[in-house]
């Protein structure tokens, strides 16, 4: 009877199901969640520029910067604006680092991007010098800041981009990832060119921009993918 009862007891258990999940991996460190919580931040930001467009018609996008809406009337929004931009580059660090490439230059990459993501706190908190006013110490932290966060994205965004071929979770998306590499190569060469008096610099700053955005924003999505295409074939770290 005893014997019984008990083949009855274990029959009536559901039969354990197979996941690809790691089950050491906390569900809310996802990819998915990394990807979407990045998606999230950038679009933020993209609508505060756009935004920002609007309300300060009185500059001249040709001969400004998209840092000068910090200063005057609506700033907090171009705060806001480089707030979540960081918080992005964060989820999208995150996410890289644990659901990326393993390979050497990919962590290289990856680690980069801590330069830009603390960078543009930096730019929030220190405004820039608007041109013809006089300069202020906020000013020369911006402007160095600048500097220092456009040279660690695109280097990020090269060796993260030459990674993805190592990885057959990302080996597709390598080609796009380069090609907006290079774009962002370009535009940076562009926007040196062009700064100086005279010269539409602001025009080249916000190509920049568009492309820096283009490059957060597919990877971000491509990011998302990771987990849902990990379940339909093993992941080839090579």
């Amino acid at each position: 009877m005893l014997l019984a009862g008990r083949l009855t007891e274990l029959g009536s258990r559901p039969e354990n199901t197979v996941t690809t999940q790691d089950p050491t991996t906390p569900r809310n460190s996802t990819p998915t969640v990394f990807g979407t919580l990045a998606i999230g931040c950038f679009s933020y930001s993209v609508i505060a520029l756009l935004l920002l467009h609007l309300l300060r018609r009185d500059y001249d996008p040709r001969i400004h910067m998209i840092s000068d809406y910090a200063v005057g009337p609506y700033g907090w929004v171009m705060t806001t604006c480089f707030l979540a931009m960081g918080c992005g580059l964060l989820m999208l660090l995150r996410g890289l680092f644990r659901h990326g490439p393993r390979s050497g230059v990919a962590k290289i990459g990856t680690l980069l991007l801590v330069i830009p993501a603390i960078g543009v706190g930096v730019s929030a908190m220190f405004p820039t010098d608007l041109l013809g006013a006089p300069s202020t110490r906020s000013g020369e932290i911006h402007d160095m800041s600048f500097l220092v966060n456009i040279v660690g994205i695109m280097l990020s965004a090269v060796l993260v981009s030459f990674s993805f071929g190592s990885d057959s979770r990302w080996r597709t998306y390598q080609r796009t990832a380069l090609v907006l590499a290079l774009l962002l190569v370009i535009a940076f060469g562009l926007q040196l060119l062009t700064l100086r008096r005279g010269m539409p610099y602001g025009y080249t700053n916000r190509l920049f921009v568009i492309v820096l955005f283009g490059w957060l924003f597919d990877t971000a999505i491509r990011l998302r993918a990771v987990e849902r295409d990990s379940r339909r074939s093993p992941a080839d770290n090579g």
